[in-house]
């Protein structure tokens, strides 16, 4: 669980450094930090799809994949549900910077599959990449909430450990090839996170978390032929 552990003691760097200076990071050294972030998760998306793409036994998949993931997930309206629960939890400042925290760093393409490849092949690309997004993330929020942002670290732990040991149980149900698609509709994802973060189309990622499951259900369908 390194990926994990580093990625929970970023949180709680972030947050003790933005408590610290708190008010003291301006507007615009906040925006220089999140172009560098969406900058790197553009950049580790497009690696992931270049990576995996050749070797995908399914070329057409990650296009169905992502077609129909995004409608479902636009019929069940994920992103405006993240939104709305947002503001539903919301009650006070420390209140509206901890249910924001969680759900930012928890409900993403990389808190999700990260924890699957540490566990399942000890790469922790994924997590420490995540680790340096949060880190910059949960400064700029402790800057604006306090410290108890540092709270949003424990949830973190739980929910990503909890994903990493299922990863463990359920090994032999993720094969090579359905990780592989998995890999690349994954990196798709992030590339469009990264899109989002800079500002230069939103993308609604959240909308398209299903597309992750379409992969997972196609080669496990596909094992019985």
């Amino acid at each position: 669980m390194t990926g994990t552990i580093v990625n929970t003691c970023t949180i709680l760097a972030g947050s003790l450094i933005g408590s610290i200076f708190k008010k003291g990071i301006r507007e615009e050294q906040q925006n220089a930090l999140y172009t560098a972030m969406g900058l790197a998760a553009t950049g580790l998306g497009i690696n992931a799809v270049v990576r995996n793409m050749p070797n995908s036994r399914y070329p057409v998949l990650f296009i169905v994949s992502l077609a129909l993931g995004s409608l479902i997930g636009t019929s069940i309206d994920i992103d405006g549900r993240f939104q709305r629960l947002t503001e539903k939890l919301s009650a006070g400042q420390l209140g509206r910077g901890l249910s924001t925290g969680i759900l930012l760093f928890c409900i993403g393409t990389l808190s999700i599959l990260g924890p699957i490849q540490s566990a399942l092949y000890g790469d922790h690309t994924y997590l420490f990449t995540n680790a340096a997004l949060d880190f910059v993330t949960s400064m700029v929020l402790a800057s604006t909430y306090g410290i108890g942002m540092a709270l949003t670290a424990v949830v973190l732990f739980c929910w990503q450990g909890a994903i990493y040991a299922a990863a463990l149980l359920l090994g032999n149900f993720m094969t090579a090839d359905m990780m592989t698609e998995l890999s690349v509709v994954g990196g798709f994802l992030i590339a469009s996170s990264g899109l989002s973060i800079l500002n230069i189309r939103d993308c609604r990622t959240m909308n398209m978390l299903p597309s992750l499951v379409i992969p997972v259900l196609f080669c496990r369908v596909m094992e019985f032929f």
